[in-house]
């Protein structure tokens, strides 16, 4: 090569390897990748997405602890969040660190949920904290009771959930419930000057992936025992399909839909074949979500469903589907869509106090009502118990 050439590019070079140098402490500054931050995209907004307003504090926000109001207003313009949003979690979760109840500055609530935004842990809640760990404040490691790390761990959660685009899907999927939403945005109206309100024409959009988390394809769940139970399912999400598995690692189906229900305290049968016999059966028409949909499967009758689903709404369930089809959102109801083992047979309504009751006292030995206890059978399993066929797609 000629030599006039080669200089020009080694120099070039240099200089391009010095400006990385120089660049990348910037992804870093605050502890946290760009992969969270309000302008470096998540996979559920683009890297365009405007800057959040940041509105000023209005009379009722200055009544916020001061420290939670710095770290609510920090990591909000941070993560490119409304603080005021951050600050109606805060509330409603833990009235800002201030309350006595378990979990808020030790242990957890009874859901596996912790510190003053009330992350999961463990639990029902699963280990959501695991996924958005912070070290805020720079005190490290990162704490879920540490007020800066546990807000900004929920900063985090929010971005994931597409809270730039869709502010109130984003917290319906914090917790699934629409009081919930309407209390944080209230809380972050009253923290405003001059008030907050977000668009809510589809306040939380069709079922669809975010950063490996589903929004609901319906908000209208029909209480909180429901959507504890597809907040358990939609955290399975990914894990795979083992036929007679019950978690936490992987499931089948019927295994998903009983512990789905467990994690909010009711019991039902442990295979698709009892919870269809066992629940009040329900016509297409009134299908809420949380419902179970049935489907004769592959070792199954219309009579003795051998497949069942969580519904989640708008023709969306969550399902344990079979042998190499992780835990899934999937679309229900469609005759011409394959495979043919998938079509309804009908539906079911598991949570009815008529028809289920919750679980007893004492159900699960050592640990609270309804809850399993890791290592000790699940009521009605049979460890180690096999498919008669290897080659069949048992659901159960």
């Amino acid at each position: 090569m000629n030599p006039r050439i080669v200089w020009p590019v080694v120099i070039g070079a240099a200089f391009m390897m010095l400006l990385v140098l120089l660049t990348v402490p910037m992804l870093i500054i605050g502890g946290s990748s760009l992969l969270f931050s309000g302008t470096g995209g998540t996979g559920c907004t683009s890297s365009g997405a405007p800057p959040a307003t940041q509105p000023a504090a209005g009379p009722a926000g200055k009544t916020i602890p001061s420290n939670y109001l710095y770290w609510y207003k920090k990591v909000g313009q941070q993560y490119n969040v409304p603080w005021v949003i951050l600050a109606g979690i805060g509330t409603e979760e833990s009235d800002n660190g201030q309350s006595t109840l378990p979990g808020v500055t030790s242990g957890q609530n009874g859901f596996g949920a912790a510190g003053p935004m009330q992350i999961g842990i463990g639990g029902a809640s699963t280990n959501a904290w695991a996924l958005v760990a912070t070290n805020e404040d720079g005190k490290g490691p990162p704490s879920v009771y540490d007020p800066a790390d546990a807000i900004a761990g929920a900063a985090k959660y929010l971005v994931a959930h597409g809270v730039q685009t869709d502010p109130a899907a984003a917290i319906f999927a914090y917790n699934h419930a629409d009081w919930y939403v309407q209390d944080v945005l209230a809380f972050a109206s009253d923290y405003s000057s001059g008030g907050y309100t977000v668009t809510t024409a589809e306040q939380s959009g069709g079922a669809s992936t975010c950063s490996g988390n589903i929004v609901l394809a319906s908000s209208n769940v029909p209480n909180s025992t429901v959507a504890t139970a597809i907040d358990y399912a939609e955290q399975q999400i990914g894990k795979p399909y083992v036929w007679g598995d019950t978690g936490p690692d992987a499931f089948d189906c019927s295994g998903l839909t009983m512990m789905a229900y467990r994690s909010s305290g009711v019991d039902i049968a442990r295979t698709s074949q009892q919870q269809w016999a066992t629940e009040k059966h329900i016509p297409a028409s009134q299908v809420e979500p949380g419902d179970l949909v049935f489907f004769a499967g592959s070792d199954g009758t219309p009579s003795a469903p051998g497949h069942v689903g969580l519904v989640i709404g708008q023709g969306k369930m969550i399902e344990a589907y079979a042998v190499g089809f992780p835990v899934r959102v999937a679309t229900y109801g469609q005759p011409s869509s394959p495979p043919g083992d998938q079509q309804v047979v009908g539906f079911t309504n598991p949570w009815s106090s008529a028809q289920v009751a919750p679980v007893a006292a004492g159900a699960a030995p050592g640990g609270p009502p309804g809850k399993i206890v890791p290592g000790q059978p699940v009521p009605g399993t049979v460890p180690g118990r096999a498919p008669t066929n290897p080659t069949a797609r048992h659901h159960r």
